[in-house]
């Protein structure tokens, strides 16, 4: 598709175009409103989580900004499945289901003719499948971000999300009582919107905003807000003058853009599941973007923001501090400030009015909290084509780690190892046959890394993992080793004792085996017998991409 603008299609009075208006006629449209630029709105509308279970109100914001500059809105909807409740067999759909976002967002779109977008979305996979449709469709697009979740405050303590997964440690470890554990269980999610914390939902509303693709302060701000209801509006209007001469989504998102978002992302400490979606983007695109660039520019990039659950600050204490605007300004030089915006401005003229860093939620430049940014690529024989951990949440101690691996073939697994509390200290847990095609759909091993931190084990006990983590997890974890056990990757060959050599500030990932010896292992390595999956689960496992491609399914 093209960058609309052509209203030809409904606004001609000639006798082809009765069909398609008489349906949309059937809808409530008037023959006026199909003269007018049509906005197209995907709204991830669910009552299955609190991050999109308000946003068919916010649509109605949205489109009575699109009735106001003078468009027709027309609100369709699209699956968004939350990764904290998707646990055990059903995160195997969570990764597959971003391909499902992109795919209804670019079918919707092309069948129904729209001028413009305006993509509504929270969450993890629900974000970047909405920018890889609007990708697809090469429609002038902005987005609004659904806002972020109340964090819960209690005896003066904050507590987000995140803070329930380390209290399943806490409390299996007799650290904490079933009353304490069932209050925090209760209260944590104090009301609609993303988790408060630097996870993937509110990383990836934050490289959005940094692409300059949503309206400053989008990312950050609370959902429940009534500035939210005023942002909606705004965000309507500006997609149906978009509609009459916007940019198409690839004359905003261009190299430069992809590169503020790398910059952004390793600047946050964000999650490692952005380097999956923004190499998955980059390829629907056709712009440069290699595994190894996320680690170049973090290494050149100072960490200004550390937030949930890697320090004690939450989202909204960074929305106060100036959230992505500041941060940006805060950058400076290493922001390409020449990138477009959805408004038709340069990035560095929208940052002129951005607040200065407050040198303690946001640092600056000169006083980082970190020389490096928080993503780091690791390689080494026990992954040749990459692994990603997420350096910034890593303690000191476990930066440089060798200890024997302990094996598990699934999360499972892993799982019951915890609950048996037979962990020891210096063990590497790997757990393999969990990236896209084993197993199926990449799961996220939070829960198995939150119980490790929760038990008091995270400065002693490293995970590695051919599937993923959560935006949410610290501790020494690396996800994403490629190639993974199911493609042959030499994971699929480490044994119970094998020693596994972790140096982060090197970028090394080993295993203490000759090549000879690993090879002669994978020749006899036996995938875990678990049934089949079929449907789209079962496609997904079958052709999408390894992690170091972003874990796409190629079309």
């Amino acid at each position: 598709m093209s960058g609309g603008n052509d209203l030809k299609r409904r606004s001609g009075a000639g006798a082809q175009g009765a069909y398609e208006r008489a349906l949309y006629m059937a809808c409530g449209f008037r023959e006026r409103d199909l003269k007018k630029p049509m906005v197209g709105i995907a709204c991830s509308w669910t009552e299955a989580n609190p991050g999109h279970a308000h946003l068919n109100s916010l649509a109605e914001h949205v489109k009575a900004g699109v009735w106001a500059a003078g468009g027709t809105p027309v609100v369709f909807n699209t699956i968004a499945p939350c990764d904290g409740i998707a646990q055990g067999p059903g995160m195997n759909a969570v990764l597959p289901s971003r391909e499902v976002v992109a795919a209804s967002v670019e079918l919707m779109s092309c069948a129904s003719g729209f001028d413009s977008l305006v993509c509504m979305a929270s969450c993890d996979k629900i974000i970047p499948g909405m920018l890889m449709g609007a990708a697809r469709t090469g429609l002038p697009a902005i987005f609004l971000t659904g806002g972020t979740m109340l964090p819960y405050v209690h005896a003066g303590e904050t507590f987000v999300t995140c803070d329930v997964k380390e209290a399943i440690g806490r409390y299996n470890a007799n650290i904490i009582t079933k009353k304490e554990f069932a209050a925090l269980e209760r209260s944590v999610c104090a009301s609609h919107g993303a988790c408060s914390m630097m996870g993937t939902a509110c990383t990836m509303a934050c490289i959005v905003e940094a692409m300059g693709l949503s309206l400053p302060g989008a990312a950050t701000g609370l959902a429940v807000a009534s500035g939210r209801l005023r942002m909606a509006k705004d965000t309507g209007d500006h997609a149906a003058r978009m509609a009459k001469k916007g940019r198409a989504f690839s004359e905003v998102v261009t190299a430069g853009s992809l590169h503020n978002a790398v910059r952004t992302l390793a600047a946050l400490g964000g999650s490692t599941n952005a380097v999956l979606h923004l190499l998955a983007l980059a390829l629907e695109l056709g712009l440069p973007l290699e595994l190894d660039d996320f680690d170049a520019t973090s290494s050149e990039t100072p960490l200004l923001v550390r937030c949930k659950p890697a320090s004690d600050v939450t989202v909204l204490d960074f929305h106060r501090a100036g959230g992505v605007q500041t941060l940006l300004k805060a950058l400076g030089r290493l922001i390409d400030t020449d990138a477009l915006t959805v408004f038709g401005r340069t990035l560095g003229t929208q940052l002129r009015g951005a607040a200065a860093p407050d040198g303690d939620v946001i640092r600056t430049a000169v006083d980082p909290l970190a020389r490096e940014g928080g993503i780091a690529v690791l390689h080494g024989n026990l992954a040749p084509a990459g692994a990603v951990v997420k350096q910034s949440a890593v303690g000191p101690t476990m930066l440089k780690h060798s200890g024997p691996a302990v094996v598990f073939e699934s999360e499972e697994e892993v799982r019951d190892h915890l609950e048996r509390d037979t962990v020891k200290a210096g063990d590497v847990l790997v757990i393999r046959y969990e990236g896209p095609r084993g197993g199926p759909g990449m799961r996220e091993m939070s829960i198995p890394a939150a119980m490790l931190v929760g038990m008091g084990l995270g400065d002693s006990v490293a995970m590695v993992t051919d599937g993923r983590y959560s935006g949410a997890t610290r501790g020494p974890c690396i996800g994403h080793v490629a190639p993974e056990a199911a493609r042959g990757g030499p994971i699929a060959a480490v044994r119970d004792g094998d020693i596994i050599e972790i140096d982060i500030p090197a970028r090394r990932l080993n295993v203490k085996l000759t090549k000879t010896e690993i090879n002669k292992r994978l020749a006899k390595a036996t995938p875990p017998d678990k049934p089949r999956a079929g449907g789209f689960i079962g496609f997904y496992g079958r052709f999408a991409d390894g992690a170091e491609l972003g874990g796409r399914l190629p079309c």
